[in-house]
């Protein structure tokens, strides 16, 4: 099944984040090899794909799991967390109905 972890930034977190950053995407890259990643990308905290220094409001990774208890376990282990990018982090079920 699919499910969202969409997570919110702490104020002020953009260099935890950019440090973070490589160990983040590459458990992105390894649930997208094994065919389980739908999509994920920052939220920009401004209306522009690069932010600069205003930085993110958070994050949206749509990825495939056994169970929530699973997708919870892969968000709790996020790099960003142990970095203390953010401030929240939610994991819900969540039904594609498009495109098919």
């Amino acid at each position: 099944m699919w499910y969202s972890i969409y997570s919110k930034d702490r104020e002020g977190s953009l260099q935890a984040r950019l440090n973070a950053r490589q160990a983040h995407i590459a458990r992105l890259e390894a649930l997208l090899a094994e065919g389980r990643l739908l999509l994920a990308g920052p939220r920009p905290a401004i209306d522009a794909e690069e932010p600069g220094p205003a930085g993110f409001k958070g994050s949206l990774v749509v990825a495939g799991f056994d169970s929530l208890e699973d997708a919870q376990a892969w968000a709790d282990a996020d790099p960003y967390v142990e970095a203390g990018v953010y401030e929240s982090v939610e994991v819900t079920p969540f039904k594609r109905v498009m495109p098919v």
